[in-house]
């Protein structure tokens, strides 16, 4: 049996929570817009039920917490959502990482073609950012800093509490991209200088096509965010649409359940992370990314491919060399390649990715498969 060891990519649905989505598809199957019948109130009192949970997540207030259909919408409507506040105001600076995932960077590209400038920056072999490149890039005009939490290719956490202490004194709104930490390794997301927080459901054991923007308030005023499309008044006139209501439920459910076992769930997977790279060891494996987060291990082995790797896996274990994203592209990982590594320590990354359902890893199998491939 192909053991799934790819949980960077999407996770699996917790039990409980595929549940409630069966039982609000089939039974209690209302519009949480429609308030002339009871169908719509209790899809309502769900729908809000679970705002409050993914608020709980980074003490945030129920009232902060919009639904989207996941981070990559999230971060659509953090960045793009802030153009017209930033034409307004003067402030057309934007300051992110090179290691983004694509749903910053393509925003951000967007709107530097119109007329934003966007600083981008550097994170060498650590993949971890540089704080005094970070302050000496603020600005007067800076709109935004945007950078995410935990990196999906390598795992490297960066260092939220330095960065909301080198922001302290900037007007800059500040974005995270959580969607591989949000109520797995929540930390420092409760930091309230962090404005913006992007969550996808699917990365924390809820169903795919659903997530959270979480916007904090500075006082009592919200983030000056516009919608991005139009169509209906939902989510505070910035999400329109209906609302799904049973993936939201699930998402909610999901948050809490991943909440409160936390601690326990990534202690075991720092012992299936801290176990899979003694058995590596032999093969000269080197780790990409420093300060990595537990549930995910990206390293090189000298001599051996992914793509070679990936086929000899199969059957035994699923793995990535990249984000599922990019999957389809044939190009080196953008990530890896602003961390400065060569073609060959790229073009044998491995991804291995794991959550707490996995119990164990096939260690003596991945390993002589992976041998094999040295010979």
């Amino acid at each position: 049996m192909t053991i799934y060891l790819d949980s960077n990519a999407t996770t699996q649905v917790l039990k409980p929570v595929a549940d409630l989505v069966y039982k609000l598809m089939l039974e209690e199957y209302g519009n949480s817009g429609s308030r002339t019948h009871e169908f719509g109130v209790k899809a309502k009192q769900a729908t809000e039920k679970a705002r409050a949970q993914v608020a709980d997540v980074v003490e945030a207030d129920k009232t902060e917490v919009i639904f989207t259909s996941g981070a990559t919408e999230s971060n659509n409507i953090a960045i793009l959502g802030l153009e017209s506040f930033g034409i307004k105001e003067n402030r057309k600076h934007i300051i992110t990482t090179k290691i983004e995932h694509k749903a910053v960077l393509e925003p951000c590209a967007h709107l530097e073609g119109k007329g934003f400038e966007v600083t981008y920056l550097n994170v060498g072999v650590s993949g971890l950012i540089d704080i005094e490149e970070l302050k000496s890039s603020l600005r007067e005009d800076t709109l935004l800093v945007s950078i995410m939490h935990v990196n999906n290719e390598t795992g490297s956490i960066q260092p939220l509490s330095e960065i909301c202490s080198a922001l302290a004194d900037s007007e800059a709104y500040f974005h995270v991209d959580a969607a591989q930490s949000f109520a797995k390794l929540t930390g420092d997301l409760v930091n309230k200088r962090i404005d913006l927080i992007s969550a996808s459901g699917h990365k924390v054991y809820a169903p795919k096509g659903v997530g959270a923007l979480v916007m904090r308030k500075r006082g009592f005023i919200r983030p000056p965010l516009k919608p991005i499309f139009f169509g209906g008044g939902q989510e505070k006139g910035l999400r329109p649409g209906t609302l799904a209501v049973p993936l939201i439920a699930g998402f909610g459910l999901a948050c809490e359940i991943a909440l409160k076992n936390q601690v326990k769930w990534q202690l075991h997977a720092h012992k299936l992370k801290t176990d899979l790279i003694d058995k590596l060891q032999p093969l000269g494996i080197i780790e990409n990314g420093e300060n990595s987060s537990p549930f995910v291990l990206n390293f090189t082995i000298p001599g051996v491919n992914s793509e070679a790797a990936m086929v000899m896996l199969k059957g035994i274990a699923a793995v990535s060399n990249g984000s599922a994203c990019t999957s389809n592209s044939y190009k080196p990982s953008h990530v890896l390649s602003a961390m400065g590594f060569d073609e060959d320590r790229i073009n044998g990354a491995i991804r291995m990715s794991w959550s707490h359902m996995t119990e164990e890893l096939p260690l003596e199998k991945l390993v002589s498969t992976l041998a094999q491939l040295k010979l």
